[in-house]
């Protein structure tokens, strides 16, 4: 196994990479797909950025003491790292407060964040996503993407889902995205809002309720209901082959309607 303790601007390239697993403190993550693995550490303030490779594995950590010491030495701690992959690389990011960016991946994607806001662009495989109180925004999805959050917020911007599933306290859900003929889109709140935008060709079985917060929308032939502890509306649209469900205790749901994107349902 190879292993470097990195603690000034250094460039590392591998013979080839099969996953990657890592760990950031504060700073910035870049992960993008590229034909040559390799690895760029700019940045670097306070602990240093260990990184091993080992039959196709690559790991990045940020050293981070614990305990009594790590306590008394509250030292600034971040850095600034690029890392290649294959487009096919599964990869798993863990980020304490430190911001990351991911481009151009197929294969599965988990994510853990803390406060940090996280962008993903391109990305077409298995999307995981945790976060405490960051913003995750993603453009060009296609695939499967599970989110759940406490306060932080899920943006996406254009794509094909074949599965959304997404769970937070306070934090709102924003998508403008096509929905697969046979997908999913579930997505559960406390007091987080939902807004939807999606084609008027969907075909889907509609159920939206909130307990105390509005429910609208732009699609027609949906029935509205109005009962002393939810309200809501459901029905469906075309064949109703997929399914949406919105859920929430106090927040607003809003489902918009575009015109369709013949490319994108080809």
């Amino acid at each position: 196994m190879a292993r470097w303790t990195i603690d000034e601007p250094t460039t590392l390239d591998f013979d080839g990479v099969v996953a990657l697993k890592a760990t950031l403190v504060a700073g910035r993550l870049s992960v993008l797909a590229g034909d040559k693995p390799s690895i760029t550490v700019g940045e670097v303030i306070g602990r240093p950025v260990v990184v091993s490779h080992d039959a196709g594995m690559l790991t990045i950590d940020h050293e981070v003491l614990e305990g009594v010491l790590g306590w008394l030495r509250k030292e600034k701690t971040r850095a600034t790292i690029t890392v290649t992959v294959p487009k096919d690389c599964p990869v798993r990011i863990n980020l304490i407060s430190a911001d990351g960016v991911v481009s151009g991946l197929t294969a599965r994607t988990s994510i853990k964040a803390g406060s940090g806001d996280i962008t993903l662009d391109g990305v077409t495989g298995e999307i995981d996503a945790v976060t405490v109180s960051g913003l995750i925004e993603a453009q060009g999805l296609s695939g499967a993407v599970t989110f759940n959050s406490v306060s932080g917020e899920l943006a996406l911007a254009g794509g094909l889902v074949r599965r959304l599933a997404a769970r937070t306290v306070s934090g709102k859900v924003t998508a403008d995205v096509a929905l697969s003929p046979d997908g999913e889109i579930q997505i559960s709140t406390v007091a987080g809002a939902v807004a939807l935008r999606m084609p008027v060709t969907t075909s889907a079985a509609i159920s939206l309720t909130s307990a105390t917060g509005r429910v609208e929308t732009a699609f027609e032939g949906l029935d509205r209901t109005e009962r002393p502890v939810s309200r809501g509306l459901s029905g469906k649209l075309g064949d109703g082959s997929a399914r949406l469900s919105v859920n929430s205790v106090s927040g607003g749901i809003t489902l918009l309607s575009r015109p369709a994107d013949p490319a994108l349902e080809d």
